[in-house]
């Protein structure tokens, strides 16, 4: 029966764990449907996400983009040191074969040249959550 147990939570974290990790992209998609975005306005914007799909799942990076008449125009992707480096490769949206376009704060999804796929997440103009009302406790003597 320990065995068994044992067995099982291997499994069961497993699982856990690599769905974290697929699961980058779905739980900032899910935040800002809930949530919504401020408006995204041309200019160049720091501390963007950008998620890379794959056959293994997503991968989530920091980065910096271009938006140019509410699209995207280039890509810099950031390393550890804080520096940043143009995506040469060029790109377009995956749907329409034009530059990926915005809405509430998500890019649809980009193809590069190569078949690489990924979205921008402007992380920054997500809305902060509603306040919620503050619950009381009741007296024990009532």
């Amino acid at each position: 029966m320990k065995k068994l147990l044992f067995i099982l939570s291997t499994f069961i974290f497993t699982l856990n764990s690599f769905s974290q990790d697929e699961n980058c992209f779905i739980r900032l998609e899910n935040a800002f449907k809930d949530r919504g975005s401020f408006t995204v306005s041309d200019d160049v914007h720091e501390n963007v996400i950008i998620c890379f799909f794959n056959e293994d799942g997503v991968e989530c990076v920091g980065g910096k983009v271009r938006v140019e008449n509410g699209a995207i125009n280039s890509v810099f992707l950031q390393f550890e040191d804080n520096s940043y480096e143009l995506m040469n490769k060029k790109f377009y949206s995956a749907a329409k074969r034009a530059a990926p376009q915005i809405s509430n704060g998500i890019s649809e999804m980009a193809q590069t040249v190569d078949g690489e796929k990924f979205r921008v997440v402007f992380i920054r103009k997500l809305k902060p959550k509603k306040k919620a009302y503050k619950q009381i406790s009741l007296p024990d003597d009532l």
